[in-house]
């Protein structure tokens, strides 16, 4: 089996154990360039996704095949850096193609999330090693799932899963939910505190004996993202597979905005495609209110006027990712306390603005279409289902408070992957 490269006579005992990766994912991945060739493929893969969307939501069925549609277009590696071979787009490019899978599915929309927050993770704190290594996987079309947060701590962001030292190897134990994308994953990478209680990420293979992922997730909206249970039963783990999670927070990084911009996307996505079925519906099916006299639902003025709000929310939410992509760029590129401030408050403001638009465009789609619009067959309860599951991640409500602590008294947000 493949060993990790570049192991020297400099290098630690520990780090002698063989590392024996997984068989290589089968079938060819395309290489993405550039910023617009990403574009243009999440496009043509969107329009894949859009045209059974309605269907996998009602029967629940997994989107294995979609997901290799992904990593056979390249658009899981357009994040890795061109030194590595890969496009490294831009914050707003990410973002953009985010938005264009959720308006497709917001469950598909919502997969590659955690995988790109990984990558940045590795970015950021990965030796040189690490990243040939798993930036070469990447290119090759593997994806990572996550298993990040768990049921039943203080807070969100606290772990009960240890990773402990085992001679020359470590061990993870513990149980993880809302592990989205874990069953389509070839990786799954472990949130855990080790033996000084520092926080890290483990790249465990899918297949590693004592790793379990459970297809439990039964929430009413997201429902294809695979969000359920991971089981870590004296998992090994190889130190090679290891990076810090506490030193990406530790010190100012783009960590925070560009894992808050992608979910900002997602709801800015589901905004849009709720409005665009909205415009299409009201012109052809929407009948008017017998007391307007008018011939047509699409002239009702109070319709017109309520679509124009909507309208402007989605427009506002657009502009506002656009404007947060600047931002994360410029957090990337020269990372201090006041450019990651910067960015995590437009991110705030954009994930604010998209969480308001996903959830009004999503609910006035059957208000202003009527009651045909609840049948079934349209589908079109999943946008705000979709929405309403995806938005409570986290409190919105803290992010007003964030922003106008920012704004009104000079106070930086904190540094987390939640703001």
């Amino acid at each position: 089996m493949p060993t990790a490269a570049a192991l020297t006579a400099d290098t630690p005992p520990e780090r002698l154990v063989a590392f024996r990766a997984p068989p290589l994912r089968a079938g060819k991945a395309h290489i993405i360039k550039d910023d617009a060739e990403a574009l243009a493929a999440a496009r043509e893969v969107a329009a894949r996704i859009a045209e059974t969307a309605i269907e996998r939501d009602r029967e629940r069925r997994l989107p294995y095949e979609e997901l290799d549609w992904l990593s056979d277009a390249g658009l899981l590696a357009i994040t890795v850096p061109k030194a590595y071979g890969g496009a490294e787009v831009s914050s707003g490019t990410l973002a953009e193609v985010i938005a264009l899978l959720s308006a497709a599915d917001g469950s598909i929309g919502q997969i590659p999330q955690n995988h790109f927050f990984i990558l940045h993770a590795l970015r950021l704190e990965g030796s040189e090693e690490q990243k040939r290594f798993f930036y070469g996987r990447i290119l090759a079309g593997e994806r990572i799932g996550n298993a990040l947060s768990e049921i039943g701590t203080k807070t969100a962001q606290d772990h009960n899963t240890r990773l402990s030292k085992d001679g020359p190897v470590l061990r993870l134990n513990g149980r993880k939910f809302y592990c989205t994308g874990a069953l389509f994953a070839h990786w799954v990478a472990v949130v855990a505190n080790d033996d000084e209680g520092r926080s890290t990420i483990s790249f465990v293979p899918r297949q590693t004996p004592g790793l379990e992922v459970i297809d439990d997730w039964a929430g009413f909206g997201q429902r294809v993202t695979g969000s359920g249970t991971t089981t870590l039963d004296n998992v090994e783990v190889h130190p090679f597979s290891v990076i810090s999670l506490k030193a990406v927070f530790d010190r100012p990084t783009s960590m925070g905005p560009v894992a808050q911009i992608m979910h900002a996307a997602v709801e800015a996505g589901i905004a849009r495609a709720a409005l665009a079925e909205t415009l299409s519906f009201v012109k052809k099916h929407a009948r008017p209110w017998k007391d307007s006299g008018l011939d047509h639902g699409y002239e009702d003025p109070y319709t017109i006027a309520g679509i124009g709000e909507v309208k402007i929310r989605v427009a506002a939410s657009d502009a506002l990712l656009e404007r947060a992509g600047r931002f994360s760029d410029i957090a990337v590129a020269d990372p201090t306390v006041e450019t990651v401030a910067a960015a995590s408050v437009a991110v705030a403001e954009a994930k604010v603005a998209s969480t308001e638009a996903s959830l009004l465009a999503g609910s006035k789609l059957i208000e202003f279409a009527g009651s045909r619009a609840t049948q079934t067959q349209f589908g079109f309860d999943r946008f705000w289902r979709n929405a309403r599951t995806h938005t409570v991640h986290d409190p919105v409500r803290w992010k007003y408070r964030a922003i106008g602590d920012y704004w009104l008294n000079g106070i930086n947000p904190p540094r987390h992957g939640a703001i």
